[in-house]
């Protein structure tokens, strides 16, 4: 069964950083693209960014210059590393095998002062 556990989010003011971080089953991890998706109070989930087997990243323009997407596959975790975030990136975050429908359990970040 393959399992993605989350960790790392929290509440941050304005201007912050937090990484997020996400635990894949062996199985499944080392040979896919993983993504990170947010989906914001009363509004569609959207993708974030994501990150190829050999560390290729791409990432929406919202984000661009301000996340990073890492993934240590010794240890089977992706990370999202957000810097100098703002109030509309309050949202819980999701991590993704892309091309397969298996989610991570979600983490609430919330940017507020």
């Amino acid at each position: 069964q393959v399992q993605l556990v989350e960790s790392g989010g929290g509440l941050v003011q304005p201007g912050g950083s937090l990484r997020l971080s996400c635990a894949a089953s062996r199985s499944i991890f080392s040979s896919n693209v993983m993504g990170y998706y947010r989906q914001a109070p009363g509004k569609e989930r959207e993708l974030v960014g994501y990150i190829s087997p050999v560390g290729r990243t791409m990432y929406a323009a919202s984000v661009s210059g301000r996340f990073t997407i890492s993934r240590d596959n010794a240890k089977n975790t992706v990370y999202l590393q957000m810097n100098n975030l703002k109030p509309e990136d309050t949202a819980v975050y999701y991590c993704k095998v892309l091309n397969f429908d298996y989610w991570g359990t979600g983490t609430l970040v919330t940017v507020s002062s």
